[in-house]
């Protein structure tokens, strides 16, 4: 099973844009462990940079800097039978470690 990363951007007038990604799982590891280690990583345990992470940005087209803000928010991560899709084939915790770095 490869897992799914649910996220969303929210501006500031509380508009919300949704996402995902799949990435490989070779070692089969469990979401509930993938969101533990996710959450160490992340900032306040549930938010990250999507430019950072090497993830699609879901910014609105009339993104205000003034305003708006980076930080996108993990929602959750699930196990699916989807096909990768991130454009860097990274595993989960390739992933995982591109938060630590970011």
């Amino acid at each position: 099973m490869n897992i799914c990363l649910e996220y969303q951007y929210r501006d500031a007038g509380n508009f919300k844009n949704w996402g995902e990604i799949v990435f490989s799982n070779p070692r089969s590891l469990a979401p509930e462990v993938v969101t533990q280690m996710a959450e160490e990583v992340l900032i306040d345990r549930e938010f990250f940079v999507a430019s950072s992470a090497r993830v699609p940005d879901l910014h609105f087209p009339d993104w205000n800097p003034d305003l708006d803000h980076d930080w996108h928010k993990m929602v959750t991560f699930r196990s699916t039978d989807e096909a990768p899709n991130d454009p860097e084939q990274r595993t989960i915790e390739d992933f995982v470690a591109s938060l630590r770095s970011a």
